[in-house]
């Protein structure tokens, strides 16, 4: 009788109570060790707080989350509010942020905007040397009708940072040879025009009406020229600046013939003594010297040169290409100052 009479009581408390009911049968998780079960939160009320001591004190929550361990009733955890990144976002620096060309890292120690350098050119800035080659044109090549020369520049590691096209008329390209006249677009990676270089007609039999080329960094802006020296037997260049003052000068070889090996332009300082780089075409093999004009150069300057100095002398490796190496008609022009 006293079991039922406890039964009947247990019966009539559930039914004035029936949250209570609701409560008991919650779903359950396993607690820590030795902690009871813990229930979870009702659909739409807040959730348990966790008895103290509850679960693992290593995992304890991030800061301002509140798990019950101060006895107070959990709080949810509300994150701030989300400001902008710290620091300029944008692009990573690239040639048109003055940066180097893409693929390639800064020297450490290098500014990426020095002053005083043209755009475009910050990358010459870290480099004592240039590689040159020039594409081949298979139409020229079977056909003989000369096209418009293509070359690719490089560094010392052959990671190509400029490209360089030659811009003239079919006419002038296959009536005046080697002499022609021309305008060269340097490009950058990003196909962005760096270095113009303007090339005027002058023929090869007048003293009086010598070589030169006209180096613009950026297009529209003068930096310097490399004009002809008069010599009796040997072929000289004089690297001017934009008010055409003497700043380099430039020896070649009694004759400009790679025949099995290089030819060496030397670059010297002001007064034509001391030797402080050079310009170089290279041997490119016997099928290529023999059935094509392709041509390859190696420039070497002082890392610490002028970067306008060093853009005049990529004017002047392209002259010398055209004047010496540049093929005419049927036959591989192999110059001299007499030519």
């Amino acid at each position: 009788m006293e079991t039922v009479g406890l039964r009947r009581e247990v019966t009539l408390f559930f039914f004035l109570h029936p949250e209570k009911l609701c409560a008991m049968s919650a779903p359950v998780y396993p607690g820590a060790p030795n902690q009871p079960p813990y229930p979870m939160s009702q659909p739409g009320g807040a959730p348990y707080p966790v008895p103290p001591g509850y679960g693992d004190p290593s995992q304890a929550p991030p800061p301002g989350f509140n798990m019950g361990y101060s006895g107070q009733p959990a709080v949810m955890y509300q994150p701030g509010p989300v400001g902008p990144a710290p620091g300029p976002v944008g692009p990573a620096p690239g040639p048109e942020y003055g940066g180097p060309p893409r693929g390639i890292s800064p020297a450490p120690g290098v500014p990426a905007d020095p002053v005083g350098v043209p755009p475009g050119l910050e990358y010459l800035t870290q480099i004592d040397q240039i590689l040159i080659h020039q594409k081949v044109e298979l139409l020229e090549a079977f056909i003989g009708i000369e096209t418009n020369n293509e070359y690719e520049i490089k560094n010392s590691l052959g990671q190509k940072i400029y490209n360089a096209k030659e811009k003239n008329d079919c006419c002038t390209r296959n009536c005046c040879g080697s002499l022609r006249s021309f305008q060269m677009k340097i490009k950058d990676n990003m196909d962005r025009e760096v270095i113009r270089l303007i090339r005027p007609f002058r023929c090869s039999c007048c003293p009086c009406w010598l070589q030169e080329m006209e180096v613009q960094a950026p297009p529209g802006t003068t930096i310097g020229y490399v004009k002809e020296d008069w010599h009796f037997y040997l072929p000289k260049f004089s690297i001017q600046g934009a008010n055409k003052e003497t700043l380099m000068r430039l020896e070649g070889p009694c004759f400009a013939c790679n025949c099995c090996g290089d030819v060496n332009f030397e670059l010297k300082g002001k007064d034509g003594d001391t030797p402080i780089g050079r310009i170089s075409k290279q041997w490119s093999g016997l099928l290529k010297e023999v059935f094509t004009d392709t041509d390859n150069f190696g420039i070497q300057f002082p890392l610490d040169l002028d970067v306008k100095m060093k853009a005049l002398l990529l004017g002047a490796c392209f002259l010398i290409d055209f004047m010496f190496f540049e093929k005419s008609g049927e036959t591989k022009d192999c110059s001299s100052v007499f030519s």
